[in-house]
């Protein structure tokens, strides 16, 4: 027992002294910019009115959401999202309805309700937004795609 507790302290105190070492290595994305308290906040993005989805990029991308979900409530009482994606409802409000894959739980199983792991649509989806790239990049869509 006391050589077990001699090892838990020699490991605890590992744990905790390698991180400080190497916290001095460590930078901020900002570089050596602190924070200022009086910084200018930055303008959040306008959520843009409904209107024609975005095409999607590259092979099983969740779709993006053509419209804004601001009040939207998705717990595990209540999925606003259902109300018009489901598949009772979708025809009758114009919406297009949830994939059959959200009907598959993680071992493969068909339920007969949306599953758990996809029932909150705001994981996957986010609304749609023309907002320029925060960084860079060179990303091209699959030939395959583009042509859709």
């Amino acid at each position: 027992m006391k050589h077990l507790i001699k090892h838990m302290i020699i490991t605890l105190g590992i744990t905790l002294i390698v991180p400080a070492l190497h916290a001095a290595e460590i930078e901020s994305l900002r570089g050596a910019n602190p924070l200022k308290e009086n910084a200018k906040k930055p303008e959040p993005k306008k959520w843009q009115s409904d209107r024609p989805p975005i095409a999607r990029d590259f092979v099983q991308q969740p779709p993006l959401i053509p419209h804004s979900t601001e009040g939207y409530i998705i717990d595990t009482k209540s999925n606003k999202c259902l109300s018009c994606h489901s598949w009772a409802n979708y025809k009758e409000k114009g919406a297009t309805k949830i994939s059959l894959t959200h009907f598959t739980d993680r071992d493969g199983h068909d339920l007969a309700n949306v599953s758990a792991r996809r029932y909150f649509c705001t994981q996957c989806h986010v609304p749609q937004v023309d907002a320029k790239p925060l960084v860079e990049n060179t990303f091209k869509p699959v030939k395959g795609i583009i042509s859709r």
